[in-house]
């Protein structure tokens, strides 16, 4: 990335103001403006998220938002209730107080002299989901948002089910959120009262992982803050963004197929990042793109942010598989509409362990699976952080559990763009089952690579609201939807669909070994093929070179440590996924503070003894200033028997060597047909 420092406006920094909320609640902001603002008022942009604004996103943060500030906008950055030195206590995702406490900061941002009463906001993740969320409220002066990373609906495409399967990513992500939240303010920000705080926090919060578990349907509590609920109710611009390693790439194409307000839509090869800091590359010049954006909505510029198409995705050219990319080959596309009208949506029958061409009816007998715990060790993350290894790898050992369907060699490159559809007739043996559908490129020399993949809970083959047992020996039809992607296979190269009936660890498996029977005669591949003839319209390379304003210093005190390991003992059948993510010790010069996190996965079983899975996760954090020492350590333990999930979590507080809270938790919740 290109740091300028040499922006069109000069920048001043409010690095700590006090926001108000309607209940007296104190949120803290952190504003980067024109100087000229103080008698030019300008648009302001807000971000509101509740990782840090003062140490966890602070480079990040001091990367953004001056380089947007000094073209005419003050941005604002603030900490939600609860988090880093805002008041009061977070008690879960996306709650009714999160939205009028956003209400409140816009309202207050339009009373400020700097601002000219018009606002945005923009975010990635977390950031992203309010963004759309308080469009949906309307709140007066929000004239457009640009979301990133981001899902409409709550339940069928976040990170705690998919397909009405329980991600191994839910207990990941509770378990980072119980560490966040049980961090400390900063005492150089709040002053003496920062204990009172840190300890309301600790006294007052609980993992959020017990009530996600709690909800293992599609009800009233996912509705809440699933915009798809009714998509009429956004009335600005939207800028909509994602990639294709990231998981949340779905959402894209929803919002331009169902809102009707103007958007954009921009799918890269990128994980969960800024378009900027995209990793897999090429990143590309997201924040010159943000500003136009900006400019256009908020500003009344006509500089051409609407021409072109609707939707610029990436088109991604094969590669052998790897856990880890630093570029994915490609070129740019774009659609005018979504759906295109370049995209033909293409049956191919299944066979005997084929994949046929659309006008054949190949014949096949039944075909049964049974797949062993260790298919989906080489799953990577539902969601990849770019925390390398967190690709899927070589899905061949996969396949070896798996029932395969194949193409023969491609006669011609085949490029597809959006979301897969295997529709099959099945029958199992259990009430409860699942099937994960894999789409891979296989290469000659026989190496798979995992293009996209799709979960689908079997009791929720008819919707995700009203579970339904199934009946053992009965035969059902069911559309499971593989994730979106752009993607080239190459001459020469076949197209693979594997079905497996877990895919454990990123989902929970089901109670117990299933045996599932496919029908290939009555059963086909879905693929959304964009033919060769369809125009590019986008030149590659379409956007500048990243860039973006001179980083906080920041430097390594200590190393960390990224591992990601299978093993397996053959003597009593014990296997393991371990994770660590440690980013050492790091320095922030500018505030005086070292900062230490360290995540720790671990998800075991014993052969195929289903009540044997169990996902442990610790996380250690810590925050030094002088003889200021705070540091947490959470731990949250589930496992399953064929009735209950079992959740058991700890908290740890310190205050240098002395333990000043320690808690524990325990619930045991009734499994919901998953």
């Amino acid at each position: 990335m290109r740091e300028v420092s040499a922006v069109p406006q000069a920048v001043q920094e409010d690095e700590h103001v006090w926001i108000p909320t309607r209940d007296g609640t104190r949120l803290a902001g952190r504003i980067w403006r024109p100087v000229a603002s103080d008698t030019d008022p300008v648009p302001a942009i807000l971000e509101f998220i509740p990782y840090r604004k003062r140490d966890l996103t602070a480079v990040r943060d001091s990367v953004n938002h001056p380089y947007v500030a000094g073209h005419g906008y003050a941005c604002v950055r603030v900490d939600l209730r609860g988090s880093g030195d805002s008041d009061g206590l977070l008690a879960g995702e996306y709650l009714e107080q999160e939205f009028r406490d956003g209400e409140d900061v816009l309202r207050w941002m339009t009373e400020q002299p700097w601002c000219d009463g018009r606002t945005g906001m923009m975010g990635i993740s977390w950031g992203g989901f309010n963004a759309l969320q308080l469009a949906a409220r309307r709140p007066p002066g929000l004239g457009a948002v640009a979301a990133l990373s981001f899902s409409d609906d709550r339940y069928a495409d976040d990170v705690h089910y998919m397909g009405g399967c329980l991600l191994s990513d839910n207990l990941s992500w509770a378990s980072t959120m119980f560490a966040y939240v049980s961090c400390p303010p900063d005492p150089q920000v709040v002053g003496p009262r920062w204990r009172e705080t840190w300890y309301e926090r600790l006294d007052g919060m609980g993992p959020w992982l017990a009530d996600w578990l709690t909800h293992q349907r599609r009800d009233d509590y996912w509705r809440h803050g699933s915009v798809c609920e009714d998509y009429s109710d956004i009335a600005c611009p939207v800028l909509a963004v994602s990639g294709w390693a990231d998981g949340y790439s779905n959402a894209v194409f929803r919002l331009l197929e169902h809102l009707d307000v103007p958007r954009r839509g921009l799918i890269g090869p990128w994980s969960h990042k800024y378009p900027h800091l995209g990793q897999p590359g090429p990143a590309i010049g997201f924040l010159q793109e943000l500003v136009r954006w900006w400019d256009h909505w908020l500003k009344g510029e006509d500089n051409g942010a609407m021409d072109g198409p609707m939707l610029a995705t990436w088109m991604q050219e094969s590669m052998p598989p790897s856990t880890a990319y630093d570029e994915r080959p490609g070129r740019w596309v774009g659609e005018p509409s979504w759906p295109s009208p370049h995209v033909e949506r293409v049956r191919h029958p299944l066979g005997d362990h084929r994949i046929g061409a659309p006008d054949e009816r190949p014949s096949s007998p039944p075909l049964s699976v049974s797949s062993p715990l260790s298919v989906g060790q080489f799953a990577g993350k539902w969601c990849s952080y770019n925390a390398p290894p967190d690709l899927p790898y070589d899905q061949r050992e996969e396949d070896g559990g798996s029932l395969v369907f194949e193409t023969g060699p491609l006669d011609e490159r085949r490029e597809i763009l959006g979301g897969p559809v295997l529709h099959a007739t099945l029958e199992v043996d259990r009430p409860v089952a699942m099937i994960a559908v894999r789409l891979s490129d296989v290469a000659p020399d026989g190496r798979a690579t995992r293009v996209t993949y799709g979960l689908l809970n079997l009791t929720h083959r008819n919707g995700h609201a009203e579970p339904e047992p199934l009946v053992p020996g009965e035969r059902f039809p069911v559309a499971v939807r593989l994730n979106g992607v752009a993607h080239a296979f190459p001459a020469g190269h076949r197209l693979r669909v594997a079905v497996s009936t877990s895919y454990w660890p990123l989902a929970w498996p089901p109670p117990e070994p299933v045996l599932m029977t496919v029908h290939p005669e009555e059963s086909a591949l879905e693929l959304p093929v964009r033919p060769l003839s369809a125009p590019d319209v986008l030149p590659t390379p379409h956007f500048g070179e990243p860039e973006g304003a001179p980083p906080l210093p920041s430097r390594q005190v200590s190393p960390g440590e990224e591992r990601w390991t299978v093993s397996r003992d053959l003597v009593d059948y014990g296997s393991a996924l371990e994770v660590v993510k440690d980013l050492g010790e790091t320095r922030l010069d500018d505030i005086d503070l070292t900062l230490t996190r360290r995540a720790h996965e671990r998800y075991t079983w014993c052969g195929d003894d289903f009540g044997s899975v169990a996902g442990e996760i610790r996380w250690d954090m810590g925050f030094t200033r002088g003889d200021w020492d705070a540091r947490t350590t959470t731990r949250t333990t589930l496992t399953s028997d064929t009735t209950h999930f079992h959740l058991h979590a700890t908290l740890d507080a310190y205050e240098g060597s002395r333990r000043v809270r320690s808690r524990n938790w325990d619930w045991s919740i009734p499994r919901d047909g998953v």
